[in-house]
């Protein structure tokens, strides 16, 4: 198994994989033979329909080291490298069948994003790095790009300095997800924030090894992905919101908020570089802003406002001058 694992692992890098899904491929088919082999199965031929289902199944009551399960989404995620290896193993004639091409996989789940900004948070957020140090600089202009943007970690890692284009107001996304280009617009103070960085703080943070990179670490390279998680996150904690999140949760907010503001699905799936429109459409069920200003305004349940009584009780009060009207005319006083 082991061997046929790296046969297919280096058909997927002559076709152009990316290295982040190569390694996490191997780790996932790693996995799986590690089970097979404490099963005394060594063979991919000794792989049937029922041994795939079993594991399956190990995954749905595998619980990690602080007891939680894998979600959904991981299971999906463990499985479909080995049906493609098995795909693969066929093809080349090493499997004369396939016992996962009706492999049934978990259902998914359509989850909505559990914190979302608002305006104003996301305002609080942004003033908070202190920009009169080199670091509290480039920090400001990390978030902004981000909530101008909403790019992704690694797109904004990988960001260069000839990427951005000041007079026309876009930023040029270099192998995005997928291996993908797209130009996408920002914002004019994102722009100010990333120009005040480059000309007086990049200079401090640069060693000369890397000429390109934008955003720099204090070592003078590319920040490290967790580090960038760690700087977005510690700022969000700071804010004291109630809320969590990092580099995702401005992604979010502005897909959210572009689309309360009137932005059209099909512009947010260009900002954000879907492949599908389907999975933009989850901020439909985030963004309820107009839905809720309907809500308010024709639900028979909302409250009146100050000074305006509801149908039942204007009708009380007319039955009521109606009824002292004919107690005057009973009693004479016209």
């Amino acid at each position: 198994m082991w061997n046929h694992m790296q046969r297919f692992l280096e058909h997927l890098e002559v076709r152009n994989y990316s290295p982040r899904t190569l390694a996490t491929w191997k780790a996932y088919l790693r996995y799986f033979i590690a089970w097979c082999d404490e099963r005394g199965l060594e063979r991919p031929e000794q792989v049937d329909r029922p041994i795939l289902e079993r594991y399956q199944q190990h995954l749905f009551y595998y619980r990690k080291s602080n007891g939680a399960p894998l979600t959904v989404r991981s299971q999906q995620t463990r499985i479909v490298p080995i049906r493609r290896w098995f795909h693969w193993m066929v093809r080349q004639r090493y499997l004369l069948y396939n016992p996962a091409i009706d492999l049934d996989m978990p259902r998914g789940e359509r989850r909505i994003p559990r914190s979302i900004l608002t305006a104003r948070e996301a305002e609080a957020v942004l003033a908070l790095p202190k920009v009169e140090t080199a670091l509290g600089l480039r920090d400001r202009a990390i978030l902004e790009t981000f909530y101008s943007t909403g790019m992704r970690r690694l797109e904004l890692i990988h960001l260069s300095v000839f990427d951005v284009d000041v007079e026309r107001g876009t930023v040029l996304i270099r192998l995005g997800k997928g291996k993908k280009d797209r130009m996408i617009p920002i914002g004019e103070r994102a722009l100010a924030w990333i120009a005040a960085y480059r000309d007086r703080a990049r200079p401090e943070l640069t060693t000369g090894r890397d000429e390109t990179t934008m955003f720099l670490s204090i070592y003078g390279g590319p920040i490290h992905t967790n580090r960038m998680t760690r700087i977005v996150s510690d700022y969000v904690e700071a804010a004291n919101l109630g809320k969590t999140g990092a580099c995702h949760l401005f992604r979010h907010t502005m897909a959210t908020l572009m689309l309360e503001n009137g932005a059209d699905i099909r512009y947010i799936q260009a900002m954000l570089g879907h492949a599908e429109l389907s999975t933009t459409e989850i901020y439909t069920q985030v963004g309820i802003r107009m839905l809720k200003v309907v809500h308010t305004a024709t639900h028979p349940g909302k409250p009146p406002k100050v000074g305006q009584r509801s149908e039942e009780e204007q009708i009380t009060a007319e039955d009521v001058l109606a009824r002292l009207a004919e107690e005057a005319v009973e009693d004479g006083e016209g």
